[in-house]
């Protein structure tokens, strides 16, 4: 598949990635209505092999969105309620002696699962929150000097809410940066919610079933990684990240980190296109999601109201978008 002054072809074909998520997308709007896009994003960050952090208020699905995301994941699921007396070995599991082999044996926490939906995460206190740290940027959990890994492909789906923050603890930036995408869900309009309050009034939620499975994920990912990405694409990502790093409103811009999560989002939402190669709208419709949680803005802007959002969208009026041709793909 390909398209005018994109001569490019993938030895692997990016049909994969399409069907398997228009299958996912229709599964999960059996419980989430008029969501598509939100959807979307989260399947492209789980194909680009990221984390997804659902920040919204309550009542506008975002729990609905994490059990649907991960039941139509086929795999090992396992949701935490974060509570302020949850312990790290709540979640990552700890040692304990075996009296039978004179021993310490391992008892594996929740987190060694294919999804782990970690539900109100901001609910946790720091020391908690650390203990996902390891396991979301290196996939395994160190306990007493020896490396447990968890399945693969690995997911975190957390949720929270930005709005009631009596009882919560901040996300360190740390903590934010494992997080590929951060993405709300936002009210539906008023066609949607009437028809989910007449679908509701007439039977219960349904539940879903699994459409695809932990393999398939696995080869979609590797597909997403051959997703070709131009020079000039590469120079665009980059140069966004430069004005960001430039930007006055800005006490932080974008990392190289940051970069390289622009483009791995970039490569899934154009396999999800079912196309083998980046174009700039990939990286518009990823960018929001992917960068600004990772924007740090002045305490001077943030006394005015501007969001990270706003600055964001200045920053991508300012870059060029590259004319990609035949000789730059």
């Amino acid at each position: 598949m390909t398209a005018p002054g994109y001569p490019y072809e993938s030895s692997r074909t990016a049909a994969g990635p399409a069907a398997l998520a228009e299958a996912v997308t229709a599964n999960v709007a059996q419980v989430l209505r008029g969501k598509t896009d939100a959807v979307r994003l989260a399947l492209t960050c789980l194909l680009a092999g990221g984390h997804l952090l659902i920040e919204d208020v309550p009542g506008t699905g975002k729990t609905s969105l994490a059990k649907g995301l991960a039941a139509s994941f086929g795999g090992i699921t396992h949701r935490i309620q974060f509570t302020p007396d949850l312990l790290p070995t709540d979640i990552t599991g700890v040692s304990v002696w075996d009296q039978r082999r004179s021993a310490f044996e391992f008892r594996p926490g929740p987190v060694f699962a294919h999804v782990v939906v970690a539900d109100e995460i901001n609910r946790a206190s720091p020391k908690t929150q650390s203990a996902l740290l390891e396991v979301m940027e290196e996939a395994q959990v160190t306990v007493d000097g020896a490396a447990h890994p968890v399945p693969s492909p690995f997911l975190v789906v957390a949720t929270q809410n930005p709005i009631d923050l009596e009882g919560t603890y901040r996300l360190p930036e740390a903590q934010l940066d494992r997080f590929l995408m951060r993405i709300s869900l936002g009210h539906p309009d008023v066609a949607v919610e009437e028809e989910i309050l007449a679908g509701r009034a007439r039977s219960a939620p349904p539940r879903l079933a699994a459409v695809t499975t932990p393999e398939e994920i696995l080869h979609a990912q590797r597909a997403v990684a051959e997703v070709h990405v131009a020079a000039e694409m590469a120079r665009y990502v980059a140069l966004i990240a430069y004005a960001t790093r430039q930007h006055e409103a800005l006490r932080l811009g974008i990392s190289t980190r940051g970069s390289l999560a622009l483009m791995r989002a970039a490569q899934a939402y154009a396999a999800c296109a079912g196309r083998h190669y980046v174009v700039p709208d990939d990286v518009k419709a990823t960018a929001g999601a992917v960068l600004t949680h990772r924007l740090i803005l002045s305490a001077q802007v943030e006394v005015r109201g501007i969001r990270a959002e706003d600055v964001l969208a200045e920053v991508l009026d300012s870059v060029r978008v590259p004319a990609l041709s035949a000789a730059t793909a």
